[in-house]
């Protein structure tokens, strides 16, 4: 299925940063042995999973139906249509735990490559692994690159007027399709301003947050602007224990020019 670079160009205007460029329901096999836990017990084990980009930004695995525990499939006897071709809809029952309308086992009436392959919710799942490492979020994109880099260029956070950090070593990390983000040592954070928060969130890239932290200044709290990853996965090893803002919300001077706030998800 080929990319219409004229329609793309004008349904995505010049960014700042490359854009992914995968088109819907394209499919790809994946080498790498998938797995899952629910409730203790493994509900496939396969090295015959496919890649289905169901939007650009990132794939989902679909899962060969002859490698499932099928016992563990409830049949609730619904067809349904789906861009990527018709479906059964399946619960799951692993011992006391039932979830209804989160399975669709695809027909032969399906886009090439997806008949017998299962589709689960993410969230459903409690463990998804690629290999012996831990999945999150969602899967990998084989086409998506995540390059952390040391740099000397001379980065400085602000808010409000405020300078929050400044550094000459940051480490800078490069996503296709997201902003650069800029990691930063904490001596040289101005964490006395950082008002710790409980929240944690994982990336399929990066692992698990460690640290996130909100700002206040004057009468407004700008929450969780700022995060750490005290162990990250290993190719991002660079920024361990370092500390980022999120462009869209504060204002990051490089070089000593103002970078324009990007318009993301996290904009607000």
């Amino acid at each position: 299925m080929a990319i219409d670079q004229a329609r793309w160009q004008q349904e995505n205007p010049v960014s700042l940063y490359p854009r992914p460029m995968v088109p819907i329901d394209h499919v790809e096999p994946c080498p790498r042995r998938i797995r899952a836990l629910l409730n203790g017990e493994w509900v496939f084990d396969t090295n015959a999973a496919r890649y289905v980009w169901e939007w650009p930004h990132y794939p989902h695995y679909y899962i060969p139906l002859a490698d499932i525990r099928q016992e563990l499939l409830v049949d609730e006897h619904d067809l349904e249509q789906y861009s990527g071709g018709t479906a059964r809809q399946y619960g799951i029952r692993v011992g006391d735990r039932y979830h209804p309308g989160c399975v669709r086992v695809h027909t032969e009436k399906s886009v090439e490559g997806l008949a017998d392959m299962v589709r689960f919710d993410w969230n459903v799942l409690d463990t998804w692994f690629e290999e012996d490492e831990e999945v999150f979020v969602h899967p990998r994109d084989p086409y998506t690159r995540v390059d952390a880099l040391r740099s000397t260029r001379r980065v400085r956070i602000e808010l409000d007027g405020e300078v929050l950090a400044e550094s000459g070593s940051p480490v800078l990390v490069f996503e296709t399709g997201l902003p650069t983000r800029y990691y930063l040592n904490r001596a040289e954070v101005a964490l006395g301003r950082l008002i710790p928060t409980e929240t944690v969130t994982p990336c399929p890239y990066k692992g698990r947050t460690s640290n996130y932290w909100s700002v206040q200044i004057g009468d407004t709290r700008h929450e969780d602007i700022a995060w750490s990853y005290d162990f990250p996965t290993h190719l991002l090893q660079p920024i361990a224990g370092m500390v980022a803002f999120f462009n869209e919300r504060v204002d990051i001077v490089v070089d000593g020019e103002l970078l324009p706030r990007p318009k993301t998800r996290w904009s607000s």
